[in-house]
């Protein structure tokens, strides 16, 4: 079973694919994390991530099991991870990896911004998570500030709305709902609730059974 997770930005994707994984005994990808890495290996090694050649060198020399998480996610990082993540060569370098991880026996969860339209268009299941955009700024400035980051709730505003206009409109892969996805729409829902309903619909629709 394979199950895509895609959605803007701090609208709950990452958590409602953490928790179907959970639930039904599955591996779990955030391939958002994989554009982040690639953008810190950049910024690390002092290149500029808007450079198509050091930008496809990151992500071919990429290794999931390296992530440092504190490292990706700052705002810098999401920020870089933006840029990188329209260029052609960062997205071929990913994509074979995302593919494998889908397609492993007993299939996977992956939550990203084009799972269920590039990666996996056949998914079992396919779920669009999204919310008010003050609502996602809010959050997203919260889990930052719990971080130590000082970044202020009017800059998170700023760089999330670049980011909806940059993941929307790029040429390759850009942010769209499936045409056969679910609409999540968390901005009035506790995480509970999204998550249940999200395991309900899984449910309903491959019959599946939690595994123990």
């Amino acid at each position: 079973m394979i199950i895509a997770v895609d959605g803007t930005l701090a609208s709950g994707k990452g958590t409602v694919a953490r928790g179907l994984a959970r639930h039904f005994g599955l591996p779990h990808l955030d391939t958002g994390a994989l554009y982040r890495a690639v953008a810190v290996a950049v910024l690390s090694a002092g290149g500029d991530p808007r450079d198509p050649e050091t930008a496809r060198a990151a992500a071919r020399a990429l290794d999931p099991s390296a992530i440092a998480e504190n490292a990706i996610r700052t705002a810098e990082a999401g920020a870089a991870a933006s840029v990188v993540a329209v260029q052609q060569g960062v997205r071929d370098a990913l994509f074979d990896l995302q593919k494998r991880f889908a397609e492993q026996p007993g299939g996977a969860v992956l939550d990203g911004r084009d799972i269920g339209t590039v990666v996996c268009p056949h998914a079992d299941v396919k779920f669009y998570v999204d919310a008010d955009p003050a609502v996602r700024a809010e959050r997203r400035w919260r889990e930052l500030a719990a971080r130590g980051d000082t970044v202020s709730l009017e800059e998170i505003r700023r760089q999330l709305d670049e980011r909806d206009r940059r993941d929307s409109s790029r040429e390759t892969a850009p942010l769209m709902r499936a045409e056969d996805a679910i609409l999540l729409d968390t901005t009035h829902l506790s995480i509970d609730a999204t998550l249940a309903e999200a395991v309900r619909i899984v449910q309903n629709k491959t019959d599946a059974a939690p595994r123990t």
